[in-house]
């Protein structure tokens, strides 16, 4: 028997959660359970670093408390992001930036006069968004040149991990999703990083995940009054930890959706898909664990809810997201449709509003009611959902007779509903927890407790309660005769 603490990060929250390995299932536990968002300086959007190490240690104090031995701890977070050292010191240079701060959309405009966006594509199989690493790192390069000449990075969840003992090393599935790996090698892209003008000296050593990674600091040893306490590299990118805990039918194909504040829809790929095609598709290939691709697509998932809620809080509606589901509910489906990979929507701002003008923009409706914003949210997901499926499937020229939905957004019970009647297939939905139980599992394996991938898949599969989720015949015609409209729509913007 095996206990095992997963710190799983979101963009929005995080949590520490104790899982218990015992007679082939899995039990959770949920110790701690604390808010995480971008904090504004100086007109840039930074993570509050210090309050995430707090945590951390707050998390495994309870841990400890609960009386269970630990045997493993490991991080995993939202991708893209890091914190830069001090090359001698190792000491923190400065707050990680947020990946929504815009200081990347003038750094994309300017590595797009070095190379287009398709030399990038071949040159690394990630889609491209302003957002990724590769104009993270340029702008910081122009903003601080200092730290390129005396810092070294590390992925945010190698940096926690490191606050906490762990190793100074990157781990390859969160290193993955910067655009600076070479897809066929998965280690640092040299020469691309060479026309960025990027030393290499600021960039760490790639490891797997999996694998061991240090021990607990000898001083929160005797703070907490426990013997050594291994650290390990899960696959700290989140979605590829939910991933590895996706209860994958045996005898079937299937595709996966981590739905969070992110939606990754993918599938898993021996080797990278890095085509014409591809690009023109925008879909992207990141590592996954057990030497595998998630050849995926990057949706704007619960982000737009999120924001949804916080600006009608903000007028003082005072709406839960149970709320905001009943208003969709109340909607006649399909009237209004936005794309919701829209860049208008990428950043903090006035949501409600940035739908209504998308409509307006695109020749709907402009003055949508609360409840026709909500509802237009609901029918876009769920068709961006069928739309990116299709284009995958296509690339990879297999046709997936069920969808599996993880993570926290398969608690929208009516998402998934409208879900599975836009795909026109069956929608099976669990574990909620998949990012920490995939963490979990890769501790595990990395702890040599359970064999690999299949084990750990067998294991979810019999430790959750999961649902199965048929299309509704109604809701699916109308979907099908609304698919090319909204085709038309989101090609617009």
């Amino acid at each position: 028997m095996g206990n095992y603490l997963a710190f799983d990060l979101g963009a929005s929250s995080g949590r520490a959660i104790i899982g218990t390995l015992e007679n082939g299932r899995l039990s959770l536990q949920e110790v701690h359970r604390f808010s995480n968002g971008p904090v504004e300086k100086n007109g840039s959007l930074f993570w509050d670093y210090d309050s995430l190490q707090n945590e951390l240690v707050s998390g495994l104090g309870k841990a400890v408390a609960s009386g269970v031995k630990l045997d493993g701890i490991s991080i995993d977070t939202w991708g893209v992001d890091y914190v830069f050292f001090d090359r001698s010191t190792r000491k923190m240079l400065r707050p990680p930036y947020n990946y929504r701060d815009r200081r990347t959309l003038d750094a994309a405009e300017k590595v797009g006069k070095l190379m287009d966006k398709s030399e990038i594509y071949q040159a690394t199989g990630i889609q491209y968004m302003t957002l990724n690493t590769i104009f993270q790192l340029f702008a910081h390069k122009e903003q601080h040149p200092e730290d390129m000449a005396n810092g070294v990075f590390l992925p945010i969840p190698d940096a926690l991990a490191y606050a906490l003992g762990g190793n100074f090393t990157a781990e390859y599935t969160h290193c993955s999703t910067f655009a600076l790996l070479d897809p066929a090698t998965r280690q640092w892209n040299w020469e691309l990083i060479g026309r960025l003008g990027l030393s290499k000296e600021i960039f760490p050593e790639i490891v797997p995940p999996c694998s061991a990674n240090g021990q607990l600091k000898k001083e929160l040893c005797k703070k907490f009054n426990i013997p050594p306490v291994p650290i390990f590299k899960c696959g700290s990118h989140d979605t590829a930890s939910a991933v590895l805990a996706v209860p994958a039918p045996e005898n079937r194909s299937w595709a996966y959706l981590s739905a969070g504040t992110w939606a990754l829809l993918g599938m898993e790929s021996p080797t990278p898909v890095v085509t014409a095609a591809s690009d023109a598709a925008n879909v992207t290939n990141e590592g996954g664990i057990g030497n595998t691709i998630r050849f995926l697509a990057n949706i704007m998932g619960s982000w737009l809810f999120q924001e949804l809620k916080r600006v009608w809080n903000l007028e003082r509606k005072n709406l839960s997201f149970n709320d905001i589901e009943s208003m969709a509910r109340s909607e006649t489906m399909c009237r209004y449709f936005v794309n919701p990979n829209c860049a208008d929507f990428a950043a903090p701002g006035n949501m409600p509003q940035n739908i209504r003008n998308f409509c307006r923009a695109t020749g709907q409706k402009g003055e949508l009611s609360d409840s026709e914003v909500a509802r237009t949210v609901y029918d876009s997901l769920a068709l961006c959902f069928r739309q990116k499926l299709e284009l995958i499937e296509s690339l990879q020229n297999v046709h997936c007779q069920c969808l599996n939905i993880v993570g926290g957004g398969t608690k929208d019970r009516f998402l998934m509903q409208l879900t599975a009647s836009a795909l026109n297939r069956q929608v099976i939905t669990g574990p909620v927890e998949a990012t920490a139980s995939g963490n979990i599992l890769a501790q595990a394996i990395a702890s040599g407790e359970i064999s690999g991938m299949d084990e750990a898949r067998e294991i979810v599969r019999n430790s959750f309660e999961l649902e199965t989720f048929e299309p509704d015949a109604a809701d699916a015609e109308i979907y099908q005769q609304q698919y090319a409209r909204f085709c038309k729509i989101t090609e617009q913007k």
